[in-house]
Formats: C-alpha cells, structure tokens, sequence
C-alpha cells in the first residue's frame, strides 16, 4: 500500500509542472519578462502577556514553562488542607490571576466572601477600587498580576493568624519565583509584613523601597482600608506616582 500511496502522487506532481511551464510560456507571449519577488513575512514579536509597555519580552519556550508551573502550583494549591477549618469552609481556592509574564504583581491579604464565591482574587468592592487604583495608573489588570498571602478564606474575613501565612508561604513565594516579577505592590500590613517578615506597621513601611529576590517591592494601604476611610486615598496615589516613576511609566 505505501508502493501505491508515491506512485499516485507522481502524475500530480508532473502535471503541476506543466501548468506552471504553460503559465510561464503564456506570461512571456505577453511580454511579461520578469515577475515581482514574494515578500518574506515578518514573524510578530511573542506576547508575552501584561502588554509590551510594561513588561519584558520573553522567550516563547520560557513562557510556556512558567505557565505550566503555575498551573501544577495551582492544582497543589486546590488540594490544600493544611489550614483544615479553613479548607472544609472554602468554596474554591483562590490562587491568583494575570499573566504568568507580568511587571508587577499585586499581593493582597486573603480572599474574602466574593473571591471565595468566584475563585478570582479582588473582584468584590475592594477589588473594584483596586481595578480603578491600576486602570488610573494607565495599566489594565490584564497587564499585572494579582494575588493574596492566603488562598482560603478566613471566617468572617479576619485576619490571616500566624501558622495559616506559614502554611501558605510556599505557595505565594513559589508564585512570585515563577511570575520573577521585576515589581511587587504590597497591599496593606498583613502582605507587607509576610512577604517582608517584619513587624513593622504599614505606615512604617510606606514611601519606602525594599527587594525581595530580583524584585523591588513597594508598599500601601489595602483598597479595603480605603473603602473605610476614603482620604488615605490620596496617600496611596502617591505611593503610586512612585511605583509609576520608577517602572518608567508616565501618569
């Protein structure tokens, strides 16, 4: 059968040829002498997800590679029972979301009754101001990631306790490693105090630059202390013409 499979394809091949052989005659009886050359195309550049204007181009290969690390971490992540009050409460974990390539990643506290509800991070009221706080640095939230310290809720939305942020540790750090993010936004004490493992306030830390592996971190209120108390607004807008400033981006 593969005998008969070469010599079926012979005849067409022979007769393309003499098509192509009569279309050349037929041009040249016109006058045509010579025929433009085919132009090469361009291959487009890879996206790399969080937008060509803040964040570095990537190899493809690379990309893919962080994308399938966050996926395992993801999938670990959804098995958790480390907090086992918390995991039997849950509805769904809530890993993180944006583009595995981004600039900039935003860590938050913990999810509350929305994130819980969704399996995305931020989309309730704080989350709203949240979009408005990046959307006014003139980034959308499909350029930056975001994530919390803790990927279960905590019952009526209290604060993370010491050993539930140590049982989560591996999982936010193991995200920031793969995302390599060259900014990170530390929103409010809690993010602040884990990421950094300081006990110093919020206020203590704002207006200051820290790092944390290759990244430079910065950090403010929690859009949840500003839905509270609206004139810290202004505080973390500040803050933000800093991260703004030293990503090179113009406000």
């Amino acid at each position: 059968m593969e005998g008969s499979g070469k010599q079926s394809g012979s005849p067409g091949g022979n007769g393309r040829k003499r098509a192509l052989k009569q279309r050349l005659e037929s041009l040249a009886s016109s006058g045509v002498s010579s025929l433009p050359k085919q132009r090469a195309v361009k291959k487009a550049p890879v996206a790399t997800g969080g937008g060509g204007r803040v964040s570095a181009k990537a190899p493809a290969a690379a990309i893919g590679s962080r994308i399938r690390s966050l996926d395992v971490l993801r999938d670990e992540v959804a098995a958790c029972r480390l907090c086992e009050p918390l995991a039997k409460a849950r509805t769904h974990t809530v890993f993180g979301a944006g583009p595995a390539t981004a600039r900039i990643c935003f860590l938050g506290e913990a999810p509350g009754a929305d994130e819980d509800a969704s399996g995305e991070p931020f989309v309730g009221r704080a989350g709203q101001l949240l979009t408005k706080i990046i959307e006014s640095c003139t980034l959308s939230r499909e350029e930056v990631y975001i994530l919390n310290v803790l990927k279960c809720r905590p019952p009526e939305n209290r604060r993370p306790q010491p050993d539930e942020t140590a049982n989560c540790r591996g999982y936010f750090e193991k995200q920031l490693e793969i995302i390599a993010p060259e900014f990170i936004c530390c929103l409010g004490t809690t993010a602040a105090q884990a990421l950094l493992q300081t006990d110093e306030t919020i206020g203590a830390l704002r207006k200051r630059w820290f790092t944390w592996g290759t990244a430079q971190v910065i950090c403010t209120y929690h859009p949840s202390y500003l839905l509270r108390n609206p004139p810290a607004k202004r505080e973390v807008w500040d803050d933000m013409k800093l991260l703004m400033a030293k990503m090179g981006v113009q406000l």
